[in-house]
């Protein structure tokens, strides 16, 4: 029988071996697929804007149910279509840590994606608003959106991006360990759910939801948008790129624990 899926030890050397392909990645591919990853991201809030506000009359909680149902979307076609997206890529810093990549790598390519991810946002952005698919409910849901992330204090954007990643990296995770399209759909969905409903702050999402409720008349300033991007980022970094990574390396990529394991 073949098998379904990987343990922790190899999906952590699994998850090294793709940071390092990640690392060496050229330039304009690095771009590319970031702007896709932007797009991708935002096509799964744009489906939560949605769906929320069309059950948002019925039971505000089915509506946020229901958001979180459709968000993971996002993550899924990163996963599976391919696309570079800073949240996931915060597992770079397992290599890293393994010395198989410099940190000026993963800064790198952290720089680029980020910067990627953004213009695929606002791209994005820009077709939603020319094609007037947030019209009526669904774009005063927006602007709610927009308003209510600018109002977090810096301490709790910080303190919701260490949550949203740790769930995020997590995600990607267990799609490394899963060998088939399905188990990589659950795998993704799950968390990234887990993550809306409980109201989280992810990075490149805020890219897409911030900029949208702008475009669609939300007193929200350029400055506002910073001050939000900043504190989630560093919270983003925080759980992905450090908690998780050191956790799941001091488990199963120390030599002492690996020398432990063939001594049994």
């Amino acid at each position: 029988m073949d098998k379904r899926f990987l343990t922790p030890g190899e999906i952590a050397e699994a998850i090294v071996n793709v940071n390092i392909k990640r690392a060496g990645l050229d330039t304009k591919p690095c771009l590319l697929l970031g702007v896709l990853a932007g797009i991708f991201i935002g096509l799964g809030g744009l489906g939560n804007i949605i769906f929320t506000q069309t059950l948002a009359g019925i039971d505000p909680g089915l509506a946020k149910f229901a958001g979180g149902v459709v968000f993971p979307v996002g993550l899924m076609l990163v996963v599976m279509c391919g696309a570079e997206l800073f949240t996931g890529n915060n597992l770079m810093s397992l290599a890293v840590m393994e010395k198989k990549i410099s940190m000026g790598q993963m800064f790198r390519n952290w720089g680029l994606v980020y910067i990627a991810n953004f213009i695929g946002s606002l791209f994005l952005v820009l077709l939603v608003f020319y094609s007037s698919t947030l019209t009526g409910d669904a774009a005063t849901k927006a602007i709610a959106i927009t308003e209510s992330k600018v109002a977090l204090t810096f301490s709790e954007a910080f303190f919701k991006g260490i949550l949203c990643n740790i769930l995020v990296v997590l995600a990607v995770w267990m799609a490394t360990a899963a060998q088939d399209v399905v188990s990589k759909i659950f795998a993704c969905w799950f968390p990234v759910m887990l993550f809306v409903l409980c109201g989280f702050e992810h990075s490149v999402a805020n890219m897409f939801f911030i900029p949208m409720g702008m475009s669609l008349g939300a007193d929200v300033g350029i400055a506002q948008l910073i001050m939000n991007l900043i504190p989630v980022t560093l919270g983003n970094i925080v759980g992905g790129a450090i908690i998780i990574p050191f956790m799941y390396r001091s488990c199963y990529l120390n030599k002492k624990v690996k020398k432990t394991e063939k001594v049994r």
